[in-house]
């Protein structure tokens, strides 16, 4: 059962070293930065602490995430910025070097693909890459299910069914479009993203510190709560976004510690 005593939560933010923070729906909604955001980074940094935002979203890069913040009044350094397409370029260094690969994705995803080095090849391809594609086409989508149908390697980059906008509304995200090339193929992809646990590896490496160590904030169960299971690495539900209370005994991933948001969290560091 979830921690919601203030008291009994504040005992178990004292070993906690780092936040990974979900962005919307943790830290902002939409464009409108929470008014208690401010107030809880300041209060990491004080009391010693680091933050990293991470994102499922594989359709922009990290560069535009960076703008983001900063027109938020939020200045990062790039390596505070984790993107689910990190973890897939982090596991292809490691156990596809020098593969050929066919990138179904947006112009931001294709560009984070070359910068790191990697060669895009639409013919003959050794390995195939779904991620979040805004600008998907028929052709695009066609050309996947072939290169699938013939054996190539496949993997998705984030599992996301659907991604929010603004207006309270949802567009199909990576996952939905994994639906379809299921449909027509037979074959689902290994995700990287949240939930993943190559993403909480990811984690655990880059900020080099034990996973019970390291705190996870975010506002969905099936994600930002789902991949610190089976972990001790802390798992923390904010009520500020997607997830509303009566939703969790519904979950078959419990948070260890659930609080309204970020803003009352500050107060117990």
């Amino acid at each position: 059962m979830a921690l919601t005593d203030l008291k009994d939560i504040q005992e178990r933010m004292k070993d906690i070293k780092t936040f990974i923070l979900d962005m919307d729906g943790t830290i902002y909604l939409g464009n409108d930065l929470f008014p208690y955001t401010h107030k809880f980074l300041d209060k990491v940094e004080e009391t010693g602490r680091n933050y990293y935002f991470f994102t499922n979203n594989s359709s922009k890069d990290l560069e535009a995430y960076t703008t983001k913040l900063g027109k938020m009044g939020i200045d990062i350094t790039p390596e505070q910025m984790m993107v689910s397409t990190d973890v897939i370029l982090q596991y292809l260094d490691e156990h596809h070097p020098g593969a050929k690969l066919y990138v179904v994705g947006t112009p931001a995803l294709l560009r984070a693909f070359e910068k790191a080095g990697w060669t895009l090849d639409d013919e003959d391809p050794d390995v195939v890459i779904l991620g979040f594609d805004t600008t998907l086409t028929y052709e695009k989508l066609s050309k996947l299910c072939t290169f699938v149908r013939h054996g190539k390697t496949y993997y998705g980059i984030n599992p996301d069914l659907n991604c929010p906008v603004e207006g309270g509304e949802f567009i199909p995200d990576c996952g939905s479009i994994a639906r379809c090339v299921e449909s027509s193929t037979g074959v689902y992809p290994e995700f990287f993203g949240k939930p993943s646990h190559r993403t909480l590896d990811y984690i655990v490496k880059a900020t080099g510190l034990k996973p019970e160590q390291i705190a996870i904030v975010g506002d969905r169960m099936y994600t930002d709560i789902a991949v610190a299971d089976n972990s001790d690495v802390v798992s923390i539900l904010v009520l500020s976004g997607e997830t509303k209370e009566e939703d969790v005994p519904k979950s078959k991933h419990q948070p260890d510690i659930m609080i309204e948001n970020i803003g009352v969290l500050a107060d117990l560091l």
